[in-house]
């Protein structure tokens, strides 16, 4: 099953447990004594965790004792874990600093122990809310999307749909600023544990400037936005969107026939001057199929038949769902999926075979094959590319209803038993694998702020092929994604919070 198959910890190698005795060199700051709690964040992370610190002059004591000023730690309930404190029966626990994860990483990143603000401190008693209350967001909600837990519960949704649509306004109109502004702001509304009720609650919120503001003010007001109502009954607007909605074209196609008077598909396919290519011709002939969502369900069913002819060519294939499925939504307009194997350079040959394989089998409606452009010696690249250089392939796939618990999703009048899906398949090789996993499962805004945050806070550059400490002048090695946020000096971000 595709669920087995998930993942690179087929072959993890297994690492070193941390020693008892402290290894480092100076130790520069000898009037603070860290200790990190494992619970949550297991051994592996603590053992790589407290080699930092003591590479930057920390003491790093491996048993709580007396002797600790500041326990760390990740991913903990409060009340977990100051019950599972006072049962260590530490005399100077009151006198400890309890704190979490980012207390350790802002301390990483000025090089010494910076000082412990509210946003640091783990409480002992948590305040409780008044009935009817609105909660007062607290300083700590983060600028980048990737220090934000996002999941695919949205408490502000009326905000962010909002946004979205003058998003997308902008971005068909090539305004990128004002674009990114709009995306920024519901990134941060749907990462919020509570609904905003009122504009002052956000007055502490990053990327929130007057024009997001200004539209939350009014449907907050009135229950809607006339800014909003007025794109949305834009004629370019919605056919812009309209023709987007089509396999194969984009923003500037749309933009250049919408110009030469097009308004719909009758006016599309009706004009001898346009030439469709083989993407578009397939995106008018499957349309009905693909606009629709693909479910969770049809998205295993997928998983299933790629991974048995992954594993029918080598049966070490690795196959992992990536995209919004991996992030725990229910439906998608597509399925992307990650095809390796751990055999050195056999990546290409695998995705080939596998397309070759999907043919005979006649469920290949269509297949636009992508070679491999990686060069590690063209690495580190400044500027980022939106598509990644591995083996990659764009598919069409005939879904049977047999194969899909439930059926497959059909349209009203639909007696056929099957039905078209979209499958993206990228064929890392295996010592990228974590950088190309963690590029493809991040939703777009989370993506873009881990890149924004490795360049700004940490001098470093992360794509989809690798990470490079601009500092050290070195790539940076990694098995998992949680040793890239860990190079990166960030909490470990689950796949089902990066809904940002």
């Amino acid at each position: 099953m595709l669920q087995a198959r998930v993942g690179p910890g087929v072959r993890k190698r297994p690492r070193p447990v941390e020693a008892g005795v402290q290894r480092q060199g100076e130790v520069k700051f000898r009037d603070v004594r860290l200790y990190l709690v494992e619970r949550k964040m297991g051994r592996s992370r603590r053992s790589f965790l407290t080699q930092l610190a003591r590479s930057k002059g920390f003491i790093v004591e491996d048993v709580l004792s007396e002797e600790v000023t500041h326990v760390v730690s990740e991913d903990n309930e409060a009340a977990g874990l100051w019950a599972w404190l006072k049962g260590r029966g530490l005399k100077e626990l009151p006198k400890m600093q309890v704190v979490d994860i980012s207390w350790f990483t802002d301390s990483m990143r000025e090089g010494k122990p910076v000082a412990v603000e509210t946003r640091h401190c783990i409480q002992d008693t948590l305040p409780t809310l008044s009935e009817g209350s609105t909660p007062t967001p607290v300083a700590t909600v983060s600028q980048y999307a990737c220090q934000r837990r996002t999941t695919t519960e949205n408490n502000n949704k009326i905000l962010t749909d909002a946004f979205e649509v003058l998003a997308e306004s902008y971005e068909f109109s090539e305004m990128e600023g004002p674009c990114l502004a709009f995306r920024r702001a519901a990134s941060v509304l749907k990462s919020l544990p509570w609904a905003v009720q009122s504009l002052g609650a956000t007055q502490d919120l990053p990327c929130l400037g007057e024009r997001t503001k200004a539209v939350m003010e009014e449907i907050l007001q009135y229950g809607r936005s006339f800014e909003v109502e007025k794109t949305l009954s834009d004629e370019r607007y919605q056919t812009l969107k309209l023709f987007t909605s089509v396999f194969g074209i984009g923003p500037k196609t749309a933009d250049r026939w919408h110009r030469r008077g097009l308004r719909s598909f009758t006016d599309i396919l009706a004009e001898p001057s346009i030439q469709l290519n083989r993407m578009q011709q397939t995106g008018f002939l499957h349309y009905g199929d693909i606009s629709r969502a693909v479910s969770k369900a049809e998205a295993r069913a997928l998983g299933n038949i790629i991974d048995e002819a992954g594993r029918a060519i080598t049966p070490d294939a690795v196959l992992a769902v990536t995209g919004g499925f991996r992030r725990g939504k229910e439906f998608g307009h597509d399925v992307d999926f990650l095809l390796t194997t751990p055999q050195r350079g056999k990546e290409e040959g695998l995705l080939v075979n596998v397309i070759d394989r999907l043919k005979q089998q006649g469920i290949l409606l269509y297949c636009d094959y992508q070679a491999s452009t990686f060069d590690m010696d063209k690495l580190p690249c400044h500027r980022f590319e939106a598509m990644d250089q591995f083996p990659k392939c764009f598919l069409i796939l005939r879904l049977e209803g047999g194969c899909v618990e439930g059926g497959v999703q059909r349209a009203e009048g639909d007696d056929r038993g099957w039905r078209a899906v979209r499958v993206d398949i990228v064929s890392p090789p295996m010592e990228r694998y974590a950088y190309a996993l963690l590029g493809w499962t991040g939703s777009r805004q989370f993506e873009r702020d881990l890149r924004r945050y490795a360049r700004m806070e940490r001098r470093m550059l992360l794509d989809n092929h690798a990470l490079y400490d601009k500092t050290k002048e070195e790539f940076l090695a990694a098995e998992t994604e949680k040793d890239i946020f860990a190079h990166l000096g960030l909490e470990y971000i689950e796949p089902w919070q990066r809904n940002a």
